[in-house]
């Protein structure tokens, strides 16, 4: 069995028998975590979306103390193996994949900005599509609603949306986004961190059943779906 857990705002982890990843990990000043970067123990991977502090801040820390592989753009694999210690990196770009010894996961775009916390380029911002036991994830991470998410994650199993708004899309054009891609499930992220990003979550749910064919799963932060 696989497990999808909201580490809260744009933080999940993957989990089977045999591996375990996290994608933007932000744990360490988010007030709304409920678990500390030391408690996640046996990761193998790190997707890290794009530059920004609230995707970026424990992925170094979690990666040294695991020994795990960072996966991201080329420009934020470089700064994580020349500045940040991490020993292992994967540098890729928009459109390519990646196998893994769990799966696959191939980087898609998005729409939004990437700075590092350092003021260094982050590279083009993304998205991924991670194939694991036989399920298809659409992790949108920070972006803005566009077409082309079609093209990269149409009848996915799962679409996680970012919904808070102001940064990234917000409810309606969530909406809009499972409609186009034709999520059988779709879960919300990045939302509720902050004041400016607070979001009715059960409102977006009605919205989802009442407008799309998908299904919407809310998590609180640390819940879980199997699949």
């Amino acid at each position: 069995m696989t497990k999808l857990t909201w580490l809260s705002h744009g933080g999940w982890m993957i989990e089977n028998d045999n591996h375990r990843l996290l994608i933007d990990p932000f744990l360490t000043d988010n007030p709304a975590a409920l678990t500390s970067a030391d408690q996640l123990k046996d990761v193998d991977h790190i997707l890290i979306s794009h530059g920004h502090f609230d995707h970026v801040a424990d992925a170094a820390s979690i990666a040294i103390e695991n020994n795990a592989t960072i996966v991201a753009i080329y420009e934020i694999a470089e700064w994580f193996a020349k500045t940040q210690s991490v020993q292992s990196t994967v540098g890729m770009n928009i459109g390519g994949q990646l196998e893994l010894p769990w799966g696959s996961v191939k980087m898609t775009p998005a729409f939004h900005s990437s700075q590092l916390p350092d003021g260094s380029y982050g590279g083009e911002p993304a998205g991924f599509v991670v194939t694991i036991d036989g399920t298809r994830i659409y992790f949108a991470c920070d972006t803005a609603l566009f077409g082309d998410m079609k093209l990269y994650a149409d009848n996915v199993d799962i679409a996680v949306l970012p919904i808070g708004d102001l940064f990234t899309m917000g409810i309606e054009d969530s909406v809009t986004a499972t409609k186009l891609i034709n999520a059988k499930k779709v879960l919300p992220a990045h939302y509720g961190t902050w004041p400016p990003i607070a979001q009715d979550a059960n409102h977006w749910a009605d919205q989802i059943r009442n407008e799309t064919n998908a299904d919407p799963v809310v998590l609180e932060v640390g819940e879980s779906i199997s699949f």
